[in-house]
């Protein structure tokens, strides 16, 4: 379902829609727009526009925390956090064929976001990350492993949280079907060439663990 989710940043040169327009020319598929600090107007706007840009590229775009901003833009759908409303009450508000995702830290994360009806689930953080404010305790490779081998339910899991291009073949011999980045595609010189190299990665880490 979701190989590679980009998560918008802001940085000094570039805002999040800047940042998202690049990731999709560059062939990412899946756009998260997370905008936690700014006010509805802005998410709204920037919403809007991130839809159209995705359209252009053929790309899924979900906005985090906000499901009425998400319906109003009318993006694919949207992804709550550990501290936000729960799936079941973003997927009343998005409505039913939307894509809902929620974030996980323990096994009866995942549990309660499939019981809600989620799409998928956010799984980690993975390591330490300075992009999330109130961080979850760190999982690391053998805390997802574990808890992917104890999944008994069939959902999508991607993992989360400072993962770098080095640690995309060992994360999927746990059993997750995909990763959500931010920093590493921000900060790439080469956009273009780092995506290249984690999807020709992927498929190689899934077909050699299958």
């Amino acid at each position: 379902m979701i190989s590679i989710q980009y998560i918008s940043q802001q940085t000094d040169n570039f805002s999040h829609l800047d940042n998202i327009r690049m990731a999709c020319a560059a062939g990412c598929k899946w756009i998260q727009l997370r905008m936690k600090n700014a006010d509805r107007a802005a998410i709204t706007a920037a919403a809007i526009a991130a839809k159209a840009v995705c359209d252009a590229h053929g790309a899924t775009l979900i906005i985090n925390d906000h499901p009425d901003i998400a319906a109003l833009a009318g993006a694919h759908g949207t992804h709550v956090g550990k501290e936000d409303m729960t799936v079941a009450m973003a997927r009343s508000i998005v409505g039913p064929h939307k894509i809902v995702g929620g974030t996980a830290n323990t096994l009866e994360d995942i549990l309660r976001h499939v019981a809600d009806g989620a799409d998928y689930v956010g799984l980690g953080p993975y390591r330490f990350t300075t992009t999330k404010d109130k961080l979850s305790p760190i999982l690391g490779l053998e805390g997802i492993r574990k808890i992917m081998s104890q999944l008994q339910v069939n959902i999508p899991v991607i993992a989360i949280g400072g993962i770098t291009p080095d640690d995309v073949p060992d994360l999927f011999t746990t059993g997750i079907q995909g990763i959500a980045v931010s920093g590493i595609i921000t900060q790439a010189a080469d956009k273009r060439q780092l995506l290249s190299r984690l999807y020709q990665t992927i498929p190689h880490a899934i077909t050699s663990n299958s």
